[in-house]
């Protein structure tokens, strides 16, 4: 949830020339083939950053994937405008509270699209080359089979 406060710019930039390199020493059919499922689920920072302009909506936590974070945000929203709506003898504070609140929260993120994107990259990276290790390792011969003299 705090992802864009505990980030470290370094860190992530480290993991993705890591990944690079692992994904450079595979031969090119299976590189192909990490790219084919990678690129499906890729993530654009810039799409990220703009649905990040309507942060307390939470629609950048949807596109990113986390669905709970999401509705979070999005019920905090309509909770928030519900209490406004009240009226001026209603609840009309705690409503503003909570909006000003989700936007408190959500402000850091806005300005570390970048890196939460390319985190989110990394992880996605990290987990389809370990799919395709699973699968090289799983479909190469074996010497067991082999029965020729």
């Amino acid at each position: 949830m705090f992802e864009a406060f505990t980030l470290k710019s370094e860190e992530v930039e480290q993991k993705e020339d890591e990944l690079r390199s692992e994904i450079r020493a595979l031969d090119e059919e299976h590189r192909k083939s990490f790219y084919r499922s990678f690129s499906s689920n890729l993530k654009d920072p810039d799409t990220y950053a703009v649905l990040n302009f309507f942060f307390i909506t939470g629609l950048h936590h949807f596109y990113l994937g986390n669905h709970i974070q999401g509705s979070i945000n999005l019920s905090g929203l309509l909770a928030g405008v519900i209490l406004m709506l009240g009226g001026i003898d209603g609840p009309w504070l705690p409503g503003l509270s909570i909006i000003i609140l989700i936007i408190l929260i959500e402000l850091p993120a806005l300005f570390r699209s970048q890196i939460i994107v390319k985190n989110y990259n990394n992880l996605l990276s990290e987990r389809t080359l370990k799919t395709t290790k699973d699968a090289i390792e799983n479909f190469s011969p074996t010497a067991e089979g082999d029965n020729s003299i």
